[in-house]
């Protein structure tokens, strides 16, 4: 296929899980191959290998050695166009580098070069109806998602993002000022998609409002905060969740990381065991994005109130599987005065 930036994503052995990163945004080709000291193939990395890697705890100067699959999937000089195909359906694959007999890289295949592939029937949710009170006075007379980062509304922003990713069915659930998202959205011709709206008559919370719907989904929806700015694929995120074995809710996360401002003691009663001068303490948190499979919304009540952590604990609750899908992509909750300066300040 002759991609020109395939040699893009060869990365050396001895490299770290952020070398990997920075070469997976830099090919945007969704791989990395992975070469020994004689520059032949030993492994590849993938989204899904790193993101599994900083569940277990790892970050980003550990060594690749920890998350790269040894076994790299791969065609051959002697297969043809069908055999590749089917090499990269049957295994769920996106890309399959092409190698010589001594395993050196001379070509990367992506399906796309092969099959083009269809837009997702999934909806895509977005929560937009909070009053955006911390926000003030931004939102006294604009609605949160319709502020402007870099000349557009937020709103605007993520539905672009989510189009890229294959999405073109959108629901907007809204509830103050209202009005004005759907005046500016309308049906979403504008954007050649498809949006809908629930209209909240009180509030619902981040959860509540997907009770509205006026008919049950049949695949798993994308649900996202309409304050989220984001460079997450949302079509890799589907693509996640619907390979988990009986998931039936996804939450994308994200690692926080904050210095101690003071040296920590630790003791045992009264004696001390040690000390540590202004630690590092990390945690993941909610990041606002999420998937829910169809049964999921069984566990809502129409018209009633719930956030999100609660219909997790629900499904948590009844012994259903609900995992985490952690987030290194560019990631802001444009929740504050302070949030909405700084985005507009990136982005500019």
């Amino acid at each position: 296929m002759n991609n020109k930036n395939w040699k893009n994503t060869l990365l050396d052995s001895d490299s770290t899980i952020e070398e990997a990163v920075i070469n997976l945004n830099k090919s945007g080709l969704q791989i990395v191959l992975v070469l020994s000291k004689n520059k032949s193939l030993i492994g590849t990395i993938t989204d899904g290998n790193i993101r599994k890697g900083m569940l277990e705890g790892l970050n980003f100067k550990d060594s690749i050695n920890k998350i790269f699959h040894k076994e790299p999937l791969v065609a051959t000089r002697q297969m043809n166009r069908e055999e590749i195909i089917q090499l990269m359906q049957s295994n769920g694959v996106n890309s399959l580098p092409l190698v010589d007999e001594n395993l050196n890289v001379l070509d990367l295949y992506l399906i796309s070069d092969f099959v083009t592939r269809p837009k997702h029937l999934n909806l895509m949710l977005i929560m937009s109806g909070g009053k955006g009170q911390r926000l003030l006075p931004f939102t006294e007379n604009c609605p949160k998602p319709l502020l402007e980062v870099n000349g557009k509304p937020m709103l605007e922003h993520i539905i672009e993002r989510a189009k890229l990713n294959g999405f073109y069915r959108f629901v907007i659930s809204i509830y103050y000022l209202g009005h004005m998202i759907e005046d500016y959205f309308g049906n979403g011709a504008n954007w050649n998609v498809e949006i809908t709206y629930l209209k909240e008559s009180n509030p619902l919370g981040t959860a509540g409002c997907i009770s509205l719907l006026e008919n049950q989904p049949k695949d798993p929806i994308v649900v996202t905060n309409g304050d989220i700015l984001t460079d997450i694929n949302y079509d890799d995120l589907l693509d996640f969740h619907n390979q988990q074995v009986n998931a039936v809710a996804t939450m994308a996360i994200r690692r926080h990381e904050w210095r101690h401002s003071y040296g920590v003691v630790h003791t045992k009663d009264l004696e001390i065991t040690g000390f540590e001068e202004k630690p590092v303490s990390r945690t993941n948190i909610n990041a606002g994005v999420y998937v829910l499979s169809p049964s999921a919304l069984s566990f809502l009540k129409y018209n009633e109130h719930c956030d999100m952590p609660t219909l997790f604990e629900r499904l948590s609750e009844n012994n259903l599987r609900t995992i985490a899908y952690p987030i290194y992509e560019s990631w802001i909750d444009v929740g504050r005065n302070k949030d909405y300066n700084n985005v507009n300040n990136i982005e500019k």
